[in-house]
């Protein structure tokens, strides 16, 4: 990222306590000339990303959803330790203006280096000199959150609690969260600092529960381009919703006004699975059980008994336990969710084996109509002979940020929400 743009800057540091500076303006002009821009939602070709263009952080919806996807991820949630409302919304404003300066390639507040001697700088400088990589930060309320701040009104009937589904092994301390920063970026250095950056600016306020860190990404927004492989070696993500089918963004994925609470319209819900994969077994197994597995061949990734991946596929072909077959809309009364997967790889078990998989990214209109549906039904499905989710969290995520004026949650916090 470069140094700071010489825009309006707080006359004081208060660094002692924080960096505040919600109110500061945002220019478009960075240090070493002007950073590119896109639209929430623009699609992106592979020339554009690899100029780290920057990625619109106003708009009716928050960019990091049907914004194309980037290549690498910092997920992280927080739980909330102030019982203070306003300074809660103090720290939501301070998040949003340091997320408008990172997601522009700036520095946070008056920088990283030159200002007083005595008192940490407000940027941790590790992202200095780099590119905005198109980074985008998304944020999600989680249903906890609804239980303080007098807000158990205001809670969506949409945001529920999940249930409990078949072969779940959920670990408590990857699951849950009174918030959520979804950080997606090209360059992994840019995402973690984003995260970094807004923990240290909530620190007494949050405190981050559990994080996730995601590269090669396995599903894609942008359907003209390849179709990305998860770790089992498929294709994946062939049927996702494009971030420029605003009818079907429309339809599936952006609350409409007459869902309800008016505070949410123009957002989304979030369901985050951490899913382990046993990729020791799945590689032990035959090519043809594979691919009876998934329902698609490995090479093209085209259905049963079809030629190209993206022929429609006849479901009666395939295998009644079959993955896509499972997961089809025509199967799930036309559930239909938008996808923005990572594979991860932490490590090893302790018994020889990589703790290896799919942190599972999906924004839908209505849990009840998306993800709950759609995993109910792959109850019987042959895929979970190899893979088990351990991790899970839900998510409302309000609409964008509009303009310098406006801040995350500013619906559901003002007093008029």
């Amino acid at each position: 990222m470069t140094d700071n743009t010489p825009e309006t800057v707080a006359p004081s540091r208060r660094a002692l306590i924080g960096w505040g500076g919600a109110g500061l303006a945002l220019g478009a002009v960075a240090a070493g000339g002007t950073v590119a821009m896109t639209r929430v939602g623009e699609d992106v070709d592979p020339a554009a990303a690899e100029t780290g263009a920057a990625v619109a952080f106003h708009g009716a919806h928050q960019a990091g959803i049907a914004t194309p996807v980037q290549d690498r991820l910092h997920f992280a949630t927080f739980d909330v330790t102030t019982d203070d409302r306003a300074e809660f919304v103090r720290m939501l404003k301070d998040w949003t203006a340091a997320a408008r300066k990172m997601t522009a390639g700036q520095a946070v507040g008056e920088g990283a280096y030159g200002g007083l001697a005595e008192a940490p700088p407000d940027d941790t400088g590790e992202a200095l000199g780099l590119k905005p990589s198109r980074l985008t930060l998304t944020l999600g309320f989680g249903p906890s959150l609804f239980g303080k701040f007098d807000l158990a009104d205001r809670r969506p009937e949409a945001l529920v609690d999940l249930p409990r589904f078949a072969g779940d092994n959920l670990d408590k301390n990857r699951s849950g969260g009174d918030l959520c920063v979804q950080a997606c970026a090209d360059d992994p250095q840019v995402a973690v600092h984003a995260i970094r950056n807004l923990a240290r600016i909530g620190m007494g306020k949050v405190v981050i529960r559990w994080s996730q860190l995601g590269f090669g990404k396995t599903s894609s927004t942008t359907p003209d381009a390849q179709t990305p492989r998860n770790l089992m070696g498929f294709k994946d993500g062939t049927r996702n919703i494009a971030g420029t089918e605003t009818d079907r963004l429309k339809k599936f994925v952006w609350v409409d006004e007459k869902d309800g609470p008016a505070w949410m319209t123009g957002g989304s819900y979030l369901v985050a699975r951490r899913i382990r994969m046993h990729i020791e077994t799945w590689d032990r197994t035959s090519l043809q059980e594979q691919e009876d597995v998934f329902g698609r061949d490995k090479g093209e990734g085209a259905p049963v008994g079809k030629a190209k991946e993206r022929d429609e596929p006849f479901l009666k072909a395939m295998k009644p336990d079959a993955h896509v077959r499972l997961a089809h809309p025509t199967s799930n009364h036309g559930a239909t969710i938008l996808r923005r997967g990572y594979s991860f790889t932490d490590g090893t078990d302790g018994l020889g084996r990589l703790d290896a998989g799919l942190f599972f990214l999906a924004y839908q209109r209505d849990v009840r109509k998306g993800f709950i549906q759609i995993q109910r039904n792959l109850a019987t499905d042959a895929l979970n002979e190899y893979i088990q989710h351990v991790g899970s969290a839900v998510f409302a995520v309000p609409p964008g940020v509009r303009d310098t004026d406006d801040w995350w949650g500013s619906t559901l916090f003002s007093k008029e929400a």
